[in-house]
């Protein structure tokens, strides 16, 4: 799938952009990954479904894809606007851990979701701590022209660059409110590339420096690790909407110190062509907070029924710019719409796929999907084209199988590795065995064979109560549900 040039919107322009790589044949992609001090929630897993479909489908266009996902292991604060405690200090301490134990755990805990959510492993995982040596090297670089010192640590003067805050389209007068207040400031939007450790202090995890013991700053080390994997300046550069207020402008502004000062007019200059943000997940009950104790997290999707790839379809059905709106509906439905793609490959399981063959039948279909993740990645309409593929009849079935699995690998679903019985899963709270299913099934098939309607309704309701759906005419017979 080759055929239309691949638009991106770009939130530093605000422009949706034809995508034309730095360097021919290779796209170089990074995208903002964890501060792993806790387990991610389902809106932060958001993020990386969009990276994933933004990786595959460079992949699909032909281009070497070099992808980049950070994880950050200190610096972070408790507040986005450089403000409060060290995240994962502040973990380390509520749960009497070594801050390394605790970023080992919630690291394995987010590589285990992305395996879970089908997203493919990057060329490479960046951790903060493996770059502090190339962190201080780069904020010596820039120290005298773009920085000043104060007793809390070694601070970035955004008024030494251009453009600061265009990324945002920032209000300084709503921005000011989320800045930290730090006495000798000389802007308030200033902030810290580099935090002293406080007199009497000690903490788990800090350096030395030329502006004393300490740690870097967050918004210092995703300039590093991008710069340093894939230079500057790279293609793509993604993360959060949440991001491009604070974290992304401070980065631009780390980058246009290293490179050049110039200004943001050339957009190569903020040390990325393209910056891309995918919008909210919204939850209107509070969960998707992690201060509200029982965060939606991938593993309590599992553990009430759910399989993980109906959260990527949901994610897949909405325009990664717009907000969307979780609910156990929407992904009961997500899941449904999941069964029924799984379905439809099954018939396919067996046939070789015959991916070089011409086949007038699906030129408008590919067309279709094609061109709608050349837009934007629009997965919303590229889905209907797939749902398309999948309803065809009458077709060859090797050929019909290399145009979904085309499909497929830009979308990631990975229909073909995917059974109904992978998709039934038992939640957690359910309490009745899988024997007592069959073995009420079994009386409930006899009841319909003696055409005793009354007591199979009678055991299709007992077995709704205890949280399992009779699905009749279904090969697997039944399904699991939460009551």
């Amino acid at each position: 799938m080759t055929d239309a040039p691949l638009k991106l919107f770009n939130s530093l322009t605000r422009q949706t952009e034809v995508f034309a790589p730095v360097h021919p044949g290779e796209a170089r992609v990074y995208t903002c990954g964890p501060t792993v001090y806790n387990y991610p929630h389902i809106g932060n897993m958001r993020a990386y479904v969009f990276a994933d479909v933004l990786g595959r489908t460079l992949s699909s266009k032909g281009l070497k894809l070099t992808h980049v996902i950070n994880i950050t292991d200190v610096g972070h604060l408790t507040d986005d606007a450089d403000a409060g405690e060290d995240k994962m200090e502040r973990m380390a301490a509520a749960q009497k851990q070594s801050i390394w134990d605790i970023a080992e755990h919630y690291k394995q805990a987010f590589w285990a979701d992305v395996r879970a959510l089908g997203i493919r492993q990057p060329a490479q995982w960046t951790v903060a701590t493996d770059y502090v040596p190339q962190m201080i090297a780069f904020a010596k670089g820039i120290a005298d022209k773009h920085c000043y010192e104060l007793d809390s640590g070694l601070y970035f003067d955004v008024s030494t660059v251009a453009d600061y805050g265009r990324l945002a389209r920032a209000n300084t007068e709503d921005g000011e409110g989320r800045i930290e207040a730090v006495e000798g400031k000389r802007n308030a939007a200033d902030f810290a590339i580099w935090r002293k450790t406080p007199a009497g202090e000690t903490r788990q995890m800090e350096w030395d420096s030329p502006w004393g013991r300490g740690a870097p700053g967050w918004h210092l080390e995703c300039s590093v690790m991008s710069g340093e994997v894939l230079g500057f300046p790279f293609d793509i550069h993604t993360g959060g909407i949440d991001h491009r207020e604070i974290h992304h402008p401070n980065e631009i502004a780390q980058n246009q110190a290293h490179c050049c000062t110039n200004g943001l007019d050339e957009p190569r200059n903020s040390g990325a062509r393209i910056w891309m943000h995918n919008n909210f997940l919204v939850e209107r009950s509070g969960k998707m907070s992690k201060s509200s104790g029982e965060f939606l997290r991938l593993q309590l999707l599992i553990d009430r029924g759910y399989h993980p790839l109906a959260y990527r379809l949901m994610c897949l059905q909405a325009h990664y710019r717009s907000e969307l709106e979780f609910s156990w509906e929407g992904l009961g439905a997500a899941l449904t719409r999941l069964k029924r793609m799984v379905m439809a490959v099954g018939p396919l399981a067996d046939v070789a796929p015959q991916p070089e063959a011409e086949h007038q039948k699906f030129a408008p279909v590919l067309a279709r999907f094609d061109a709608a993740m050349a837009d934007d990645l629009n997965t919303a309409v590229a889905l209907t084209a797939l749902d398309e593929a999948l309803a065809m009849k009458k077709v060859d079935a090797g050929i019909k199988r290399a145009v979904i699995e085309d499909m497929d690998a830009v979308l990631g679903l990975g229909l073909f590795g995917l059974s109904r019985a992978d998709l039934r899963i038992r939640p957690a709270s359910a309490t009745i065995t899988e024997a007592e299913i069959e073995a009420a099934l079994d009386r409930r098939k006899d009841a319909r064979a003696a055409k005793d309607f009354a007591a199979s309704d009678a055991i299709r309701d007992e077995l709704g109560a205890q949280g399992v759906e009779v699905m009749d005419g279904d090969p697997l017979g039944w399904e699991w549900r939460l009551g």
